[in-house]
């Protein structure tokens, strides 16, 4: 029996007390096609940023502590996480502290994203999910905020993989912009994540 891709995630949670999605069906009004990919600004422990694409019916997933930059030059450190439900792509709310994870999560960008490697000329291009498991994932991403193509690349495995977030050189690349610093609200409802804790966190209470 093939084993539940989001075993690790329902293991962590008590759906009783945290309002994040399980893995019922899901539709996304705000896709223009699939696959899709959300990164969640999320207040935790410390602030960081966790990037989520769709690959094989679930959201694979690393959290990004500084997010993504727009500049090629800057390698971003990203540790995977957990699969997380498709569902999770419109989640936007308080996780109560005493849960996994607790704090505040934005929806700070969200889109569509392809895979770069079957737009080159090569005989059989490698899946996302091949490219995951070789540690080199090339993918153009089309959001509201984060746009252009972006490569994923493990630089360590074990216990403790790690990866890197890095802008590919292409139109969409921009040393000046900083969109993490200026763009503060989700793309999802307008808020900033003060605005989300305040009005969230009173149907918590």
């Amino acid at each position: 029996m093939p084993k539940d891709k989001l075993e690790d995630y329902k293991k962590k949670r008590d759906f009783n007390k945290t309002s994040e999605p399980g893995d019922e069906e899901v539709e996304f009004d705000w896709a223009e096609g699939r696959p899709i990919f959300v990164i969640q600004k999320h207040q935790a422990t410390s602030l960081h940023y966790d990037f989520r694409i769709e690959v094989d019916g679930v959201l694979v997933s690393w959290a990004v502590p500084k997010g993504p930059s727009t500049d090629p030059s800057v390698k971003r450190l990203a540790i995977p996480t957990e699969d997380h439900p498709l569902g999770y792509a419109d989640f936007e709310g308080v996780i109560p502290e005493d849960e996994y994870g607790g704090g505040t999560v934005m929806v700070w960008d969200r889109g569509t994203y392809r895979n770069l490697k079957k737009e080159e000329e090569v005989e059989k291009a490698p899946s996302v999910s091949e490219q995951i498991s070789d540690g080199h994932l090339t993918i153009w991403l089309n959001g509201k905020k984060i746009k252009g193509g972006y490569a994923l690349i493990r630089t360590s495995k074990g216990d403790n993989p790690r990866w890197l977030l890095i802008k590919m050189d292409d139109k969409e690349a921009d040393a000046r912009r900083n969109p993490t610093s200026t763009e503060q609200k989700s793309v999802k409802s307008g808020r900033t994540l003060g605005e989300i804790r305040e009005e969230e966190g009173e149907d918590n209470d």
